[in-house]
């Protein structure tokens, strides 16, 4: 049984097609972009499934081979090609025009829905026959070169995004930008991107080594950039083409470097002088973050090395991925706590954090800030929180749970006050990020459902749509689906009124 007032589109986003003609991908997450949904009308599940019509997929598919490179293939022209259209494509690739294969997540702007990934480009979708509409490059309005898939919703509806601009009027920065939700009434036919507003830029601690990053973190006040010690070498992404190389092979992880943490005043659009730093972590996904008595909390996953985006080379991933993929660091659940007022005077080597927490933050000699986390818990990844209470104090997170191997298991429900959890977890499942839906008369956090679309291992046995209580964390029901179910990324669920009538 669902809950009535279960109504709309669950949306999920990732790699799909990972062989073309004779030709496959190096990486998992390489692969064509597939989108799939789950639409709840009356208590019935409806599931469909479409490859995004990318320029890339168009191409791919018309020379029945990669055509397009992706951050770990590298593609290479037709061999038969003269000399000079050769030497011209050696040179196009310098910049690399990106791929639009969006195959990450899901972004809502407006009334409108788009797949997105970490190039410059996001196609329109409409969400509910899947078809592939406009493509929009975010360079047009913003000069950036990659973009997160992970942009945070304010209340009125803005889209915040982060992207990077490479050696742009010789400097490297950090580009924080706003997207209307929709654009004024005499503008009716333009976009909102056309709107769109840089908030303010961080300049990267190196021209041509910016950190890389696949999210940033929010609260009522303040933006949150972490700037990892996991970089892009751009001299070596420049020539990668040439040398028969990855961009992939271009990221290198540095363990012995800081990790600055920047915090931007969203009002005065400045960002806060004071320094502040932890150890070399290389980390994907914020939890969540709020403001407490002058502090800054935010939770991220974080891990001691950079072996997980490894573990999902192809050549890896084999019938034995599970016994032979074996993390070298084991995902992290931190919890930093930085103090934004504090005494001016107080004396080197001392702890700065008045709340109740082990986390610290030591002021040094020179002024700078290190902070040291609280380990909340180990072994969760794709965490989703209820998405009201972003930028708020929360107590819920819900995640996917992974020992020693990259693929999860499990799902969890953690309580970030009394540390506990409940699991949720099946013979043979691999279930993806779960998605927490409110229910319309909510009164606490976790009032509402969990929904997880759940691969098998057993080719034998049907993948699902699992519902699950999320007070309780019990099954509600299931969806099971008579078709192969790729194993997705990121989504949203999109509540019936969001959707436009098809007459709109």
């Amino acid at each position: 049984e669902l809950p009535t007032w279960l109504q709309g589109i669950l949306l999920r986003n990732g790699p799909g097609m990972h062989t073309i003609g004779d030709s496959q991908y190096n990486h998992w997450f390489d692969g064509l972009a597939l989108l799939h949904s789950f639409t709840f009308k009356n208590g019935e599940v409806y599931y469909r499934s479409k490859y995004l019509r990318s320029d890339t997929y168009n191409c791919n598919v018309e020379a029945n081979r990669i055509v397009v490179s992706e951050f770990g293939t590298m593609a290479y022209p037709d061999p038969c090609k003269n000399i000079f259209a050769k030497a011209f494509c050696y040179l196009s690739h310098t910049i690399p025009e990106f791929t639009d294969n969006c195959l990450i997540n899901i972004m809502k702007a407006g009334d409108d829905f788009y797949a997105t990934s970490e190039t410059n480009f996001i196609r329109k979708i409409n969400p509910q026959t899947l078809d592939t509409l406009d493509k929009v490059d975010y360079n047009k309005y913003v000069a950036v070169n990659v973009t997160t898939s992970h942009p945070h919703y304010d209340s009125a509806g803005n889209i915040l995004n982060m992207g990077t601009s490479i050696v742009d009027k010789g400097k490297t920065k950090y580009v924080l930008f706003k997207i209307p939700p929709s654009v004024p009434d005499h503008e009716k036919k333009k976009s909102c991107f056309k709107h769109l507003e840089v908030v303010c830029s961080i300049p990267s601690r190196s021209l041509l080594h910016p950190s890389y990053y696949h999210s940033f973190g929010i609260t009522e006040n303040y933006i949150i950039f972490v700037e990892q010690p996991f970089r892009l070498d751009i001299l070596k992404m420049a020539t990668a083409y040439i040398r028969g190389v990855t961009w992939a092979s271009c990221l290198a992880f540095s363990k012995d470097d800081k990790t600055w943490l920047h915090f931007v005043d969203r009002k005065t659009k400045k960002e806060v002088s004071t320094k502040f730093y932890t150890d070399a972590m290389v980390f994907f996904h914020h939890v969540n973050a709020y403001e407490e008595d002058g502090h800054i909390v935010f939770d991220i996953i974080a891990y001691a090395d950079n072996s997980l985006y490894d573990m999902f080379y192809l050549k890896n991933m084999n019938k034995d991925f599970e016994e032979n993929t074996k993390l070298t660091s084991i995902p992290t659940c931190k919890r930093f706590v930085v103090p934004l007022q504090f005494d001016k005077d107080a004396a080197v080597g001392s702890n700065l954090v008045t709340l109740p927490s082990t986390a610290t933050a030591v002021k040094e000699k020179d002024g700078n800030i290190y902070c040291q986390p609280e380990i909340l818990c180990e072994g969760i990844e794709l965490p989703r929180i209820n998405y009201d209470y972003n930028g708020k104090k929360h107590k819920y997170v819900f995640a996917t749970e992974v020992q020693w191997s990259p693929v999860p298991t499990k799902i969890t429900k953690f309580n970030t006050q009394t540390k506990e959890m409940l699991h949720w977890g099946g013979e043979d499942c691999w279930p993806s990020e779960p998605i927490f839906v409110p229910s319309p008369d909510a009164r606490e956090e976790d009032d509402g459902v969990v929904l997880c679309c759940v691969v098998r291992s057993d080719p034998q046995k049907a993948p699902f749509l699992l519902v699950l209580d999320a007070k309780t964390f019990t099954e509600l029901g299931r969806a099971t689906v008579d078709v192969d179910m790729h194993l997705d990324l990121h989504g949203m669920f999109i509540p019936q009124q969001d959707l436009k009538t098809e007459t709109e």
